[in-house]
Order: C-alpha cells, then structure tokens, then sequence
C-alpha cells in the first residue's frame, strides 16, 4: 500500500515477456488510437482513377517516409524499417486498392479493405508471420491519415520522461524512441521474437511484451518495469523504486568490470558467446567481450527469395562470418526453414500444421541437396580460416537423425558436428544424442514451446513460455547431464541464456556453455563471477523445487540474495 494525503493506492503486478534491459520507472504515457475512418461513400466511375491514384500515392509516399528513417536509424533499426517499406511498395497491395477503389469503395476504404485481406493471411500462417501483423496495422494507419490529410499516428508528447504502453509498436515508431524520454516499453501483444522486443534490446530498453492488463493503464498511472522479470508494477512503492534503481547502478557497475573469458567466481570455465542472425549484425558481434558466436543463423541468405542461394554466394558470405572470429569459436545452425519462415522452395503450400511438420533437420527429407550444398559451402568457407568452426542441425529429434547429420557434415571435411536439443524427445534421449555427436546445443525457446504446447509467439501463454518453468529446466538437466556422461559440451542458445539470474540454475544444471545477444553478455558474465559452481547447484536446485515459473524466479532471487 501507498498511502498519499487523501488517497490510498493499492499496489498491483502485471506480468508479461521480458526483453531484458533491467528496470525502470515513471508514469505512464499511451499510443494515440489510429484515426476513425469517415463513413464510406461510393465512388463514381469518373472519379476512380483519382481515388486510386491517391491510394497508391499514399502508399509509394509511406514507403519512402520509411526509407528514409531506416537511411538516418542504421544497424537492426534500419533493417526492420526497410522491410516494412517493402511491404508499402508491394505491388500486389496496390493492384488490390486499385482494384477495390474501381469496384467503388474510396481511397481510405480501400486501403483499409486491402490491408485488412494481408492482414488475415499473416495471421492465418501464425508464428513469425502473425508478429508482422502489427506492422501491417502501421502501414494501414499511416497510409490511411496520408489519404485524409491527417497527422501520422506517433509517439506521444507529454513533456517529461515516461513509460510507453501500446497495444503494440510498430517498427517506424520502436526505432526513433529517445531513450532520454522513453524509460521503458510495456505492449499488450507481442512476443520474444516481435520488433518491439528486437529493437528495445537494440535501444537498452527495459520491456515486457504480451502483457496481459496493459490495456487498463492510464496516462500519468507510475510504474516500474522490470525487463528481466517480465513484470510491470503499478504503484510502486517509492521504497520498491528506490531497490530498484540501486540494483540497476550495481549491476551497471559490475557488468562494465566484468571482462574476458566466462567462469565462476571459483574459476569454472562458462564460455560466453554471441548470437548472429545477418550480416549487418557482424560488426557488434566481432566487436564484442566474447568467445565466439554460439548461434549463427544462417536463414537470412534464404528468406525473401524464390530459389535457395547457390554455393557460391553461401560461401561468401561463411567466409566474412568466419574471418571476423579469428581464433574463436562460430557455431553455424544449417538452415531451420519451414514453421514461422516458410520458404517456396522448401515448404510445402498445403502443409496443416508446419510448427510440426516439415522443418530445419527434416527439409532434407524432401530435398537432400539443399543440406548438402550449405555444408559443402559451410566446409569451403572454413578450409583456410582461423576460425574454430563447429556445425549443428535444427529440429533433431531422434538419435538417428543426429548420427546421420553428424555423418554427412565429417564427410564434407567438418570437424565438429552437434545436434541441438529443441524436441522433449531429443532431451530425453539426449545420452544416443551426444554419444553421436560431438556437442549438443539447447533452444529453450522452440523446447518450451513444444514441451507446453504453447506457441512461443503468443503472448496469451507468456506463464507457459518462460523460461523460468521447472519441467523446462528439468529438460535441460537432462540434456546436460547426458553430455557431461559423454564427455560432450552442451550449450544453451534460446532466451534464457540472456538471463544473469537464469545463467546461474543453467550452470548449476550442467551446461558449459550460454549463446545470447552481444549486448546481453556483460551482465551475464558479472553474475557468473559473483557466484561459485556450489551454489550455482544451490540455485538450479531451487529452481528445481519451485511449483511453477514466477516462484522459481523468486527462490533463485532471494537464494542468491537479491531482493525478488
């Protein structure tokens, strides 16, 4: 309770996805609503061709608003942006308002009723796609008040330091945040893979997506958001914001003196490496206080495309990957097509379930030959190279398909080869695994999503895809007791790796090695160094015990003596 001069709040918690980015807190401030449409009117013949000239000028004059911020904003900002561009200038989206504005409805109308047949296929095909739904809506919006003459739909301007909450950001909006104004980001929808959780851990934001409850927050209400937690307090205590703000400064203080190879504060060897999705991400990964790349996502040369890319062009690319990581270690994920990135030339159009079906490993069941072209790319690109080169398979899920992959990859000259444990039954049986193979690698995000049967983009199940659930980490002692019995490494390269306080049950679990985002590491590493392999057992074995995911949170915290 706080209790004011003539009033009394109540203090209440609201929980979420965490992004990370520690905690902050300040008032409230919302998304303007996108502006109503006027009522619609019918379109006479001689004035179709204006209409639709003004529709499509909206759109070509809405993609060009974003180059030009994704020309100012650079790194993954600009990526984002320049997508969401082309999808204003899609020529189909085009040809359909032009085709609706001739049937009779206005500009506004039928940019509307376009956006809105897009919109129902992204949401349809699920996972990634459906996350791209909020940037369709954005489109729509600015397309829409291009058309009427009205303002763009923006940020708020409340003239102080504020917490912004929204249905959902779109990425022209996530990417010109001031982090002076903005201290934190809450949205209703979203998940872990949204722009809105991407880009606020390019921004150093403290986030929490998917929170169910944000739509009942008022302008001016305080808060406190904790990115890591996933949580956001509505009146707080001024003594709960004030612990707060001091674990924020010391965990500030200890990450910038923390540097060089990962281990326990009694010198147990923890690698710490980067995750790498593109190219345009290399810079800050070679650059960062790292042992290598634990994940390097190789999707990016195949999306967007109507054919896979040729040897050539993959080995080009491995080659810049490889010569920024001299003597470290790169871990290379073979292509994990099907599911959320469905691909033309590899997914198949009627296939009913595709989160089950047909994708990563089991793409070669239906072509070989793109498996065996991305390892023979993978193996040229590293003859030569000083980089410490290791490949591993997406979506194993018995201990054949690992011996089979492990097979394929040595004979194209590659001298490591792992299996990543993404499948309850792969976890289960993780001994076969890594008794065939040379490493095994943990995604905790695709594990939680099939050991719950909760897709991990729907924020709706955010308690059911935290990391932080007990049978999941029960998941991942398994498999890394499994590879210690083998003498095989096994890695964590999902979310939960980017977690300082989660890295300490995974160590305590048995895992050697944790894979997350470059800027993630430092507090990574500072927690590992303030705490001893025992009681990194200590905490997993609290967390353990726990009956669900927010009270193994708080055992670990309080266990580790740091205030819930």
């Amino acid at each position: 309770m706080t209790t004011g001069t003539t009033t009394t709040t109540t203090t209440s918690v609201l929980h979420g996805i965490g992004t990370g980015g520690g905690s902050a807190s300040g008032p409230v401030a919302r998304m303007a609503p996108p502006a109503a449409l006027p009522p619609q009117r019918t379109v006479a013949p001689a004035d179709a061709p204006a209409q639709a000239e003004a529709a499509r000028g909206a759109l070509a004059r809405v993609a060009a608003d974003l180059e030009e911020r994704a020309a100012s904003a650079g790194g993954e900002a600009a990526a984002v942006l320049s997508a969401q561009a082309m999808m204003a200038a899609d020529p189909t989206l085009a040809d359909q308002v032009s085709e609706l504005v001739l049937g009779g409805a206005d500009a506004a109308h039928a940019l509307d009723r376009a956006f809105r047949v897009f919109r129902a296929s992204l949401t349809a095909a699920g996972g990634y796609f459906a996350e791209r739904v909020a940037d369709l809506d954005d489109l729509r919006d600015r397309a829409v008040a291009r058309v009427l003459g009205l303002p763009m739909p923006g940020l708020p301007d409340p003239g102080r330091p504020y917490v912004l909450v929204a249905d959902d950001l779109a990425p022209a909006d996530t990417a010109l945040l001031d982090p002076a104004q903005v201290l934190a980001l809450v949205t209703e929808r979203g998940g872990p893979t949204s722009h809105t959780a991407i880009l606020a851990k390019v921004l150093g934001l403290p986030a929490v997506v998917g929170c169910t409850g944000a739509a009942a927050l008022t302008d001016g209400t305080p808060v406190l958001v904790d990115g890591t937690a996933g949580t956001v307090l509505v009146h707080p205590a001024p003594d709960t914001v004030a612990a707060a703000a001091a674990r924020d400064e010391r965990r500030r203080r200890l990450s910038a003196q923390a540097v060089g190879p990962g281990r326990t504060a009694d010198g147990h060897p923890v690698k710490l490496l980067a995750n790498l999705g593109a190219l345009h991400e290399l810079p800050a990964a070679a650059a960062a206080d790292s042992e290598g790349v634990g994940l390097f996502r190789t999707e990016f040369l195949y999306l967007d495309r109507e054919e896979a890319p040729t040897g050539e062009e993959q080995t080009a690319a491995y080659r810049q990957v490889f010569a920024a990581f001299p003597g470290r270690r790169v871990v290379v994920r073979t292509l994990d097509a099907g599911a959320d990135k469905p691909l033309p030339f590899v997914t198949a159009a009627d296939e009913q379930n595709p989160a089950l079906g047909v994708r990563g490993l089991r793409s070669a069941r239906r072509d070989p030959q793109l498996l065996e072209t991305q390892l023979a790319a993978i193996a040229s690109a590293a003859r030569g190279s000083d980089a410490d080169v290791w490949v591993m398979a997406p979506m194993v899920s018995v201990p054949a398909e690992a011996a089979g992959f492990v097979e394929r990859a040595k004979a194209h000259g590659l001298r490591t080869a792992g299996a990543m444990v993404e499948v309850p039954a792969a976890a289960l049986r993780a001994g076969e695994l890594a008794r065939r193979c040379d490493f095994l690698s943990v995604g905790t995000n695709d594990l939680a999503q099939y050991a719950f049967a909760a897709d991990r983009t729907l924020g709706a199940l955010a308690d059911l895809l935290d990391p932080w659930q007990p049978a999941l980490l029960e998941l991942v002692r398994t498999a890394a007791g499994a590879g210690a019995e083998q003498g095989r490494p096994v890695g964590v390269c999902g979310e939960a790796a980017a977690d300082p306080l989660l890295a300490l049950v995974l160590v305590g679990l048995g895992v050697t090695s944790l894979s997350a985002a470059p800027g993630c590491l430092g507090d990574v590493r500072a927690s590992l160094a303030s705490h001893a392999l025992d009681d990194c057992r200590r905490l997993a074995g609290l967390a353990l015990a726990a009956p669900d995911a927010a009270a193994a949170r708080e055992a670990v915290a309080k266990g580790a003596g740091l205030t819930p």
